[in-house]
């Protein structure tokens, strides 16, 4: 934990904080299921932040989990399209209450990993697509960590259709920690204002020994200055295998 305080208070501390409000604050990858087919210039940083997360499921034995935790990701631009990413859950409560017996309360980390995300040219205003391959490590407590490396390959598209609408489909590959999944989401972006915008998504993940799960949901952003962004986004599970509801509240920054 102090080590993830210490690297939110350094990043905070950058000099370039909102500088040149003229140019255009790239894409953020948060809020929703997929991320933004985009990089961050060379030498521009992001700080994405989940406050908190949020997640309610009750299984079929009847026991109910309400989970609230921390997410972090920082985005570092290296140039030529391509961006360098350290993410990690620093904090998470897990309450589970089951039927006719004393509910119980977990605190913990979750897992850390670097990610590397690559925009590749598509000659087109109109078309972007971009791919993250990620590694996740066994750095957090037994009851939010996965028990192991996990590598991830994702990729996601974007088309947009005029000023207010674009749309998305994204895709990503997950392998270790004994899991082998595959998850998949489209999704549609409006812009509401200068400053807002909403989107609805779905999502579906298929794993292998393990039942399918699918879920839809919605979002808003918010500008609310020139380099922070306000988000709130939920899902909901669309069959009894999937979480019963996941949302949360974040907040992105962006240095130059």
């Amino acid at each position: 934990m102090r080590n993830w305080m210490g690297l939110l208070l350094v990043t905070l501390a950058l000099p370039a904080w909102a500088q040149q409000d003229d140019e255009e604050t790239p894409a953020f990858d948060r809020p929703g299921l997929g991320f933004a087919a985009s990089t961050l210039p060379r030498g521009g940083v992001a700080l994405e932040l989940g406050l908190p997360d949020y997640s309610r499921d009750r299984d079929e034995e009847g026991t109910r989990s309400t989970q609230y935790g921390t997410d972090i990701r920082l985005r570092m631009g290296l140039g030529a399209n391509l961006e360098l990413q350290a993410f990690g859950n620093p904090w998470n409560r897990l309450r589970e209450a089951p039927r006719n017996a004393p509910a119980t309360t977990t605190r913990g980390a979750g897992d850390t990993g670097l990610a590397l995300k690559y925009a590749l040219p598509t000659g087109s205003d109109r078309h972007a697509l971009a791919l993250l391959a990620s590694s996740s490590f066994d750095t957090g407590s037994r009851a939010f960590g996965e028990g192991g490396t996990q590598y991830e390959l994702g990729a996601s598209y974007e088309y947009t259709f005029n000023d207010r609408w674009t749309g998305a489909l994204y895709a990503n590959a997950t392998r270790g920690a004994g899991d082998d999944a595959f998850t998949w989401s489209p999704s549609v972006n409006m812009a509401v204002t200068d400053s807002v915008s909403a989107f609805v998504e779905a999502g579906f993940t298929h794993t292998n020994g393990e039942p399918s799960t699918s879920v839809a949901g919605a979002g808003l952003t918010w500008m609310a200055t020139s380099r922070m962004q306000l988000d709130a986004s939920f899902d909901l599970g669309l069959d009894r295998n999937s979480p019963d509801l996941q949302a949360g509240l974040g907040v992105s920054f962006y240095f130059e």
